[in-house]
């Protein structure tokens, strides 16, 4: 069967993104992806309001994408918005001005749907298909923890840590000092032993003590985060699926990463090969996580993938 042309809109916390593929059957094919930063979380964690700035560049990120997408021969375009969306007390401003600018309506997904999405995603590289794996998708405003294989989850939970929302809450200064990176760690620390380890620990293992092979399940990062920690170690200057993919960061190549971010100003973070300017403050909370969490889960290798909610999203008509 030919295939059909879809695109998928992402609105995040941090950043609002597009996807247009060729999708036939389980399979996509990326023709085309963009992200557009418009920090819809910021200003939002104090008062659990997105800030009218923020909603308006939003709205005209989404407004753009539409347009190109169509420009490319989508038959279907749809929006799908996460965290903050969804957190937000005043998310209907949101919503209205998005359908307002590209006339589309928008799909405000809880948590768990975000979750299974990315795991469905993740899983549309045919090698990841039914192996054991811990996925981790460290987004602006929360992070998903997916433990599972094939069609089988035996975690599935979003939690309250997100990249965006760590900076906000910890506001570290130009240049962050050791103390400030002591504290990050800590607070990360703390949040996993208390809200997410004390249920996934068992399944972990639970999944080990399964497996026919005794293979304990892959630890795969997805989102931006993973995506430009494995540009900076590659030095990537574009993105690159395949190298991207391709890429195994251990456990103490981030940590070497994130000593080193969190050692210089901002301006001097923003030359950094691989780093995207615009993620140049965001990357600093974002490293961390994925730090604390490979040292909690006792991981010492971590695989990027590329794939992850808009390709889950792009094999569902709407």
């Amino acid at each position: 069967m030919p295939a059909t042309r879809r695109a998928v809109i992402d609105v995040g916390t941090n950043s609002v993104k597009l996807l247009v593929a060729d999708v036939n059957g389980g399979a996509v094919g990326p023709v085309f992806e963009d992200s557009e930063q418009t920090r819809l979380g910021a200003g939002f964690y104090e008062t659990r309001r997105l800030q009218p700035a923020a909603i308006s560049k939003t709205a005209q990120a989404v407004a753009s994408f539409v347009t190109q997408a169509r420009q490319m021969n989508a038959r279907s375009v749809r929006v799908i918005a996460t965290s903050a969306a969804r957190e937000a007390v005043n998310s209907a401003d949101l919503t209205e001005a998005i359908e307002q600018a590209a006339g589309l309506k928008v799909e405000i997904i809880s948590g768990e749907e975000e979750a299974d999405l990315a795991f469905r995603g993740v899983a549309t590289l045919p090698e990841l298909a039914d192996q054991p794996l811990m996925l981790l998708d460290v987004g602006g405003g929360s992070t998903e923890f997916i433990l599972g294989r094939g069609e089988q989850r035996h975690f599935c939970r979003s939690f309250p840590l997100g990249a965006l929302r760590l900076l906000e809450e910890l506001r570290p200064g130009d240049p962050p000092t050791a103390e400030e990176l002591a504290n990050c760690r800590r607070r990360v620390k703390e949040f996993l032993q208390k809200e997410v380890l004390p249920s996934l620990e068992p399944e972990l293992r639970r999944e080990s003590d399964i497996d026919s092979a005794h293979r304990p399940a892959l630890l795969i990062g997805t989102g931006g985060t993973a995506t430009i920690l494995a540009r900076i170690e590659g030095r990537l200057l574009k993105f690159q699926r395949e190298r991207i993919e391709d890429t195994r960061l251990t456990l103490d190549q981030i940590h070497v990463q994130a000593e080193r971010l969190w050692e210089l100003p901002l301006a001097e973070r923003k030359q950094t090969a691989g780093l995207p300017k615009k993620r140049a403050d965001v990357i600093l909370t974002g490293a961390v996580i994925y730090e604390m969490v490979m040292e909690g889960l006792g991981y010492d290798e971590l695989r990027v993938s590329t794939r992850g909610l808009r390709f889950a999203v792009a094999m569902n008509e709407a």
